[in-house]
């Protein structure tokens, strides 16, 4: 997996790639010095669509890539090819979307306060996340999750 910085524009491009796995860091408030710096200290693979910000990562020797693409299946097309990532979901990889910290598989009964009852009802299979405590399952929402990462797939095969 990949240990990725994303620049304050990739905000919800940042929940696909810990979707998948990766360990990206993610903070709207930095500027372009403290990414760079950041990006160059701890190694991790800059993404960004700020052409400028490129061009001084790359004069700085940092792995950076200029994510193009008009929706999150081109762009996850674009990374994976760049970089042969896998753009298969495994929730036992998963990190949450929201905090970067792997999400680990937990039984109903444990999460059932934190769930709606609809959810209780027609759901079996749960994540949290150790240390938010967000709840995950593959709902009502999965379909379009599903849909995003198979068309990214098909771009992707398709050259």
């Amino acid at each position: 997996m990949l240990k990725i910085l994303t620049d304050g524009m990739l905000g919800k491009f940042t929940r696909w790639l810990r979707m998948l796995g990766h360990d990206v860091k993610y903070d709207s408030n930095l500027d372009d010095e403290a990414l760079i710096r950041i990006a160059k200290d701890e190694k991790r693979v800059l993404l960004t669509r700020d052409l400028q910000l490129q061009q001084q990562a790359i004069a700085r020797s940092v792995n950076v890539f200029l994510v193009k693409g008009e929706n999150e299946a081109e762009r996850l097309a674009a990374l994976s090819q760049r970089f042969q990532i896998s753009l298969e979901f495994n929730p036992d990889n998963s990190r949450c979307p929201k905090c970067n910290t792997k999400i680990r598989p937990t039984k109903k009964e444990k999460v059932s306060k934190k769930i709606p009852p609809n959810t209780r009802k027609f759901y079996e299979d749960f994540w949290e996340c150790v240390e938010c405590g967000k709840v995950y399952w593959q709902g009502a929402h999965w379909k379009r999750i599903a849909e995003t990462f198979k068309e990214a797939r098909s771009i992707l095969a398709s050259g």
